[in-house]
């Protein structure tokens, strides 16, 4: 869980570097109206790291299995007005969520990783590959923002 959580934090720190480094113009072209500008992506991730640390929260005390609450992605992007928000915002409110994610996993068990999430009615899985699956789902995003 060590080298786990010191990938994440590895992760954000290039982000945030990277993004820093895209011009706003970049960040705010949209190529239709129907896909994520880079800086709506990051929204999206704001969005995935706020339900996540609920999920990384309160899979310590909820019953097991513990049910995965699913969400409306392009809504909650348009909804949240991530892109007419300024990149410095967002960028802080994504790492600041990423630092207690953390946080919270590093005072977390070893037993934790173990616990039965429950993603769909026949679709179960443990914490451990559920905080595997946020990373490679950032990781992914991410690529799509640095390109």
């Amino acid at each position: 869980m060590k080298e786990t959580l010191e990938r994440l934090e590895h992760i954000v720190l290039k982000a945030e570097k990277t993004i820093l480094g895209i011009s706003k113009d970049a960040l705010n072209h949209k190529i239709s109206e129907d896909k994520w500008s880079k800086k709506e992506i990051l929204g999206h991730l704001i969005d995935s790291a706020m339900h996540n640390l609920q999920r990384f929260t309160e899979v310590q005390f909820e019953p097991k299995p513990y049910r995965i609450r699913k969400y409306n992605q392009n809504k909650l992007v348009k909804v949240n007005c991530y892109q007419k928000s300024e990149i410095e915002v967002l960028l802080q409110l994504w790492i600041s969520l990423n630092t207690q994610i953390i946080f919270v996993l590093k005072n977390s068990t070893l037993d934790m990783l173990s616990y039965v999430i429950e993603l769909d009615q026949d679709n179960v899985k443990t914490l451990e590959w559920l905080i595997f699956d946020y990373i490679e789902h950032m990781q992914h995003h991410l690529k799509q923002i640095k390109n």
